[in-house]
């Protein structure tokens, strides 16, 4: 028997993959298709994204192949030397030197065909057993486990594997969500385009170095283009109408290609369509993220717009959340009660990203479709940054139940992701609790003399970031979340069952 099937080797599955091997957990992965995805999509690693690639041991990978973050651009205009409607991102920097005081892991800018392969291969480092051409053809769960059975699409054979768990990773259609009988609720369907991975000469169009992102609203069509980090290699998409009675058979190359040239300001570019395919913009959340043994991850829990790049950053975060916590469950740190915790906490932060993401194609795609129906955003630093976790994995305070905060006033609130400081000993409180449970101390506090199983760090004068004056202490989860803090000095007895409390034993 194996810990875990993931069903899918997208960002989900890949991620999720990567978590649990380097945690030490027995996994399966399995993916129909014959390798990763070959194309570029999904580009753009947020801060707190890149802090789990760090403990994944992936993230100096992921900047080697990213452009400098500063040189990053979005406008909306008709073309990319034509009218500019409005400017999302003029300085690209601005935003970085903010965001840097509250996380040291930056940003990156690598596409999905970039991080799936570097994630997957650590996985296998850690031992991972990663089968490509491979199909779930059924699955039944019971008390002890799940029972898979597999296809090899390359032989014809069939396989049966017995699991602890299994992880849905499988995407947008996600078969296991729809075995699984599994509802969506969310806006559902916004418009249908035409993905276009293609080669061209633009270094006349645009400024050598740059990174640009353009919503086109062209009167002769919708769409958006971005160039991306591989020589004279850019994504274009083109929004057609069903609703009207066309199809993708209706944009043959040649349309595709004037239409190209149009929004390109390029009547004469040579350019080379290395490959085009259909697909739904939607907003959608499953109703449940867990069905006993079985838990969703990625695009199979929640498809988000791509406007503002978010999507395959929530599914890195899945998978670091489900990962934690179920190695803790299989090595025998937690109790099952832990994994309670995965939906309420992962659903709330898709909800946050969806409202973000779908208010963002409204705005710079959809203007038609302003109105009271489109919720407002939180920004997007708090839907990365300062989004609370609410569940029976946080002992919370009284506080006004709000879903997110600012994360520049963030003080060591139960719940939220902990403030970024340089502590006594040197390292960043990414780097302590990146290495598992950790209990910050107030100088005073003498909880360094409790023995509790998991390591700890002074705050030294850092206390007040945390708000636990100089006798208290704060406990942060594998994630980097405030499990629980106290203002009194250091009881033995009141940290083991707290310790017991979050980690449901």
């Amino acid at each position: 028997m194996t810990d875990a099937i993931v069903v899918g080797a997208g960002l989900g599955g890949s991620s999720t993959a990567m978590f649990l091997a380097r945690r030490g957990v027995d996994v399966l992965v399995v993916e129909r298709h014959e390798s990763t995805s070959p194309h570029p999509r999904a580009a753009g690693q947020q801060p707190r994204t890149m802090e789990f690639l760090k403990i994944g041991g992936v993230a100096d990978d992921v900047l080697a192949v990213s452009h400098p973050p500063s040189a990053f651009k979005i406008k909306v205009a008709e073309s990319l030397r034509g009218t500019v409607i409005h400017s999302i991102i003029e300085n690209y920097g601005e935003l970085l030197d903010q965001v840097s005081v509250l996380s040291p892991a930056g940003w990156g800018s690598a596409t999905q065909d970039q991080t799936e392969p570097l994630m997957l291969a650590q996985a296998r480092k850690h031992g991972a057993d990663v089968r490509f051409a491979t199909e779930l053809v059924s699955f039944e769960q019971d008390g002890d486990g799940v029972t898979a059975q597999l296809l090899d699409l390359t032989s014809g054979r069939t396989q049966r594997v017995r699991a602890k768990y299994l992880i849905g990773a499988d995407g947008n259609r996600s078969p296991v969500r729809e075995r699984l009988g599994i509802p969506r609720s969310g806006f559902g369907r916004l418009s249908n385009h035409i993905g276009i991975v293609f080669d061209a000469d633009l270094s006349d169009v645009l400024p050598k170095g740059e990174q640009w992102l353009y919503y086109l609203q062209n009167p002769a069509f919708t769409g958006a283009y971005i160039n991306l980090n591989l020589p004279n290699r850019h994504i274009f998409s083109i929004e057609y109408h069903p609703e009207n009675g066309e199809s993708f058979d209706d944009y043959p190359e040649s349309r595709i290609a004037e239409l190209m040239r149009i929004g390109l300001d390029s009547p004469d570019l040579e350019l080379e369509i290395i490959w085009k395919g259909p697909w739904e913009m939607a907003a959608r959340i499953a109703d449940r993220w867990r069905d006993g043994r079985v838990f969703l991850v990625g695009d199979a829990a929640k498809v988000t717009p791509p406007t503002g790049g978010l999507g395959g950053n929530a599914a890195v975060c899945d998978g670091f959340d489900i990962a934690w916590k179920l190695a803790a469950v299989l090595h025998g740190e937690a109790g099952p009660g832990l994994l309670d915790s995965y939906e309420p906490e992962r659903k709330l932060a898709a909800q946050m990203i969806v409202n973000e993401s779908l208010f963002n194609y409204v705005h710079r795609m959809a203007p038609h479709l302003a109105g009271p129906d489109i919720p407002e955003p939180v920004g997007p630093i708090e839907a990365v940054l300062g989004v609370r976790h609410t569940s029976n994995a946080v002992i919370p305070e009284d506080n006004d139940g709000s879903p997110t905060m600012n994360p520049f006033e963030i003080a060591g609130e139960p719940g939220f992701r902990a403030p970024h400081v340089i502590l006594p000993s040197g390292e960043s409180t990414l780097d302590v609790w990146g290495a598992g449970w950790a209990l910050l101390g107030g100088p005073d506090g003498n909880w360094d003399k409790i023995d509790a199983g998991i390591q700890y760090r002074s705050l030294g004068e850092q206390y007040d970031r945390f708000g636990v004056g100089r006798e208290g202490a704060s406990l942060l989860r594998p994630d980097g979340v405030v499990a629980w803090r106290t203002r009194s000095n250091a009881d033995e007895d009141t940290l083991k069952n707290v310790l017991r409390e979050v980690l449901c034993c």
